[in-house]
């Protein structure tokens, strides 16, 4: 997927399940590299680098200020 960049990198899905439903809502342009394959076999994550969100260039600003936002501790935190 060109024109895509890694905003952010986790080791399992529940980790991002807030943020997945933000960005759907705000229609940025995202996907989530090796979910599938860390979903079916867990212990994989880490072989892979994880589960990597990459987000289109053109959402990159927006989706770091939601990331951020999620990161305050009056709101929700991403473990």
């Amino acid at each position: 997927m060109k024109n895509f960049v890694v905003v952010m990198t986790f080791t399992y899905s529940y980790e991002y399940a807030v943020l997945k439903h933000l960005l759907e809502q705000e229609g940025i342009n995202h996907f989530f590299e090796n979910e599938v394959m860390a979903n079916v076999f867990p212990f994989y994550s880490n072989a892979l680098g994880g589960i990597h969100l990459r987000v289109h260039t053109n959402d990159v600003l927006l989706a770091r200020e939601i990331i951020d936002s999620l990161q305050l501790p009056k709101h929700l935190k991403i473990v």
